[in-house]
C-alpha cells in the first residue's frame, strides 16, 4: 500500500468505526481512575459461553491466513465470514476452511472482499461471535473497536494498538460493551515459555528480578514485497518511526512470568534508545533502482532499539528490537531471580547450588540433554495436554495452534482468557512510549495505568491444567 493508501484506509476506517481521535492527550485523560459505572473491568472477565463459536475473519495474508486455517480446524468452531482486500486470498482461505470442515461445518462462508470497508458489512450482516484480525498494524484498533461495538469478541494480531490513544479507546470500548479484546500473542504458548513460567509459580528461581526479551529478526526481504504483502506496508513504518516497533513477543511471557498487571507488580516507566538508521537505506540502495519509491524514504527508525522498563516493585527488563541487522533470531526469553536464571536461544538453566544431574554451580548453564530432568518436573501441564497435537498442527512449533485452541477453550467453557485486554495494551504500549523516550534522548516515559488501579486485585495467570 502507498502513503496515499494508507492514509486513505486509516482515515476511512477511523471514521466508519466512529471514532474520535485526540492527537494529545492531557495527563489526567492518560491516568484517569475514573471508570463509567456501566463499564466492567475486564481482568478477569468470563463470557457467557458459547456452544459453537461463530467466527468472521479480516486479513487471510500471510498470517491471517494460518489464523483461518487453525481456527477452522478446532471442534466448536463454524467459520461465517472471510474479509479481505484481495478476492484469491479470500478464496483460498475459504476452500481450507471447508476441508477442514469435512462438509459438516464451515459450510455457508460468506466471502467480502469489496474495498476497503466491506469488514464493516460484514460485521452487521453476519454477527459473528469472534472477529480475528490479522491486517496491517495501523488498523488494528479501528477494526478491534468496530467488532466489539457490533457485538463480537475482538482477537487482534500484535501489536494492539499504535498509540496510548486508541489503547485508551479500546479499553473504554471493551468494558463498555463487555466484549474481549484480546492481543494474540503467540510466544505465550512456546514450550519454554510455558516451562519457565510454571518454574516462576513454583518459585524455582526465587524473587524475581530482572528479565530480558527481544525481537531480533533479520526480515529485510520483505522489502521485496513492494506492491502486496508484509513488506508493502511494513516498510513504511520502519521508515516513519523510530523506537521499539514490535515489542511483545518477547515481553508477553516475562511480563508474565513476573505477574505485570496481575496483582503482584505493574510497569511503570521505561528509557529508550535507539542506533542510527543504516541497514534499510542499504538494503534499499542496493537492491532497487534508484528512482524506486523504497529509495525515495527517509528511513528514520534506528537498526536496533534497547529499552528498560522499570516496574513498580523496582525490577528491571530490557526489551530490544531489530528487524534489520545481519544476525541470528533471538527473543532472549531471560528472567532471573534470587536463585538462578532461566534463559532461550539456547534453552539453558542455571541455578544456585547447580541443576539436578547437569551442574554443579551456577557457574556453568545446563542445557540440551541434561535438562530432561527439568522438564519431566516442571514441564507445563498445557503442553502435557496440547504438545503433542499443536506440533502436529504447526504454527511456529505448535504455539500459534496452543493459543487458537486455548481461545476457542475459553469461550466454550465460558472462562477468562489466558491474556486480558490490559496486558495487551500495556505490551503495545512499549512501541509509542519509546517512540516519545527515543525522540527526547532517553528521557522516561510513564506507563498509563490501563486497569484504573484493578491490577493490584487481578489473579495471577493460572497454571492451565
Amino acid at each position: 500500500m502507498n502513503s496515499n493508501r494508507r492514509n486513505f484506509i486509516k482515515k476511512t476506517s477511523l471514521v466508519g468505526a466512529g471514532i474520535a481521535l485526540t492527537p494529545n492527550l492531557s495527563k489526567a485523560n492518560l491516568f484517569s481512575t475514573n471508570r463509567p459505572s456501566e463499564a466492567v473491568y475486564m481482568g478477569g472477565f468470563a463470557a457467557p459461553k458459547l456452544d459453537t463459536v461463530r467466527i468472521a475473519f479480516i486479513g487471510v495474508g500471510a498470517r491471517g491466513s494460518g489464523h483461518a486455517s487453525q481456527f477452522a480446524a478446532i471442534e466448536g468452531t463454524e467459520v461465517v465470514a472471510i474479509c479481505d482486500l484481495y478476492d484469491d486470498l479470500a478464496k483460498k482461505s475459504e476452500k481450507v476452511c471447508k476441508e477442514h470442515g469435512k462438509g459438516e461445518r464451515h459450510k455457508n462462508i460468506k466471502l467480502y472482499t469489496n474495498g476497503e470497508n466491506d469488514w464493516k458489512k460484514m460485521l452487521e450482516e453476519q454477527k459473528p461471535d469472534a472477529v480475528v484480525i490479522a491486517t496491517p498494524w495501523e488498523v488494528h484498533a479501528s477494526m478491534a473497536l468496530g467488532a466489539m461495538n457490533a457485538g463480537s469478541h475482538a482477537f487482534v494480531e500484535v501489536p494492539l494498538a499504535l498509540t496510548i490513544d486508541e489503547m485508551w479507546q479500546l479499553v473504554d470500548t471493551s468494558e463498555k460493551t463487555k466484549k474481549h479484546c484480546m492481543m494474540m500473542e503467540n510466544v505465550n504458548y512456546g514450550r519454554e515459555e510455558l516451562l519457565y513460567l510454571n518454574m516462576c509459580r513454583q518459585g524455582v528461581i526465587g524473587e524475581l528480578l530482572h528479565g530480558e526479551a527481544a525481537y531480533i529478526h533479520e526480515l529485510r526481504g520483505q522489502m521485496n514485497e513492494v506492491e502486496r504483502g508484509t513488506g508493502s506496508w511494513r516498510t513504511y513504518e520502519y521508515a516513519e518511526r523510530n523506537g521499539n516497533l514490535y515489542p511483545t513477543h518477547g515481553l508477553g511471557p516475562v511480563a508474565q512470568y513476573m505477574n505485570l498487571a496481575r496483582g503482584e507488580d505493574n510497569f511503570k516507566y521505561l528509557n529508550s534508545f535507539s542506533s542510527p538508521a543504516k541497514g534499510r537505506a542499504l538494503y534499499a540502495k542496493e537492491n532497487f533502482p534508484a528512482d524506486h519509491k523504497w529509495n525515495q524514504l527517509n528511513f528514520k527508525g534506528g537498526d536496533i532499539n534497547t529499552s528498560i522498563i522499570k516496574t513498580d516493585l523496582g525490577r528491571t527488563i530490557m526489551v530490544q528490537w531489530d528487524e534489520t541487522s545481519p544476525r541470528p533470531y533471538t527473543r532472549l526469553n531471560l528472567i532471573q531471580g534470587t536463585n538462578g536464571t532461566l534463559a532461550s536461544f539456547p534453552t539453558r538453566i542455571a541455578l544456585e547450588g547447580g541443576v539436578e544431574g547437569a551442574t554443579e554451580s551456577h557457574h556453568e548453564w545446563a542445557e540440551g540433554e541434561d535438562l530432561q530432568k527439568i522438564y519431566e518436573k516442571y514441564e507445563h501441564p498445557l503442553y502435557k495436554r496440547l504438545g503433542e497435537l499443536a506440533k502436529k498442527m504447526g504454527g511456529h512449533g505448535g504455539m500459534d495452534f496452543m493459543m487458537r485452541y486455548r481461545i476457542v477453550e475459553c469461550l466454550r467453557k465460558g472462562e477468562p482468557l489466558d491474556q486480558n485486554l490490559y496486558e495487551g495494551c500495556l505490551w503495545s504500549a512499549v512501541g509509542p512510549l519509546s517512540e516519545a523516550s527515543v525522540a527526547a534522548n532517553g528521557a522516561p516515559q510513564e506507563f498509563p495505568d490501563f486497569t484504573r488501579g484493578s491490577w493490584k486485585s487481578t489473579d495471577a495467570l493460572a497454571i492451565v491444567e
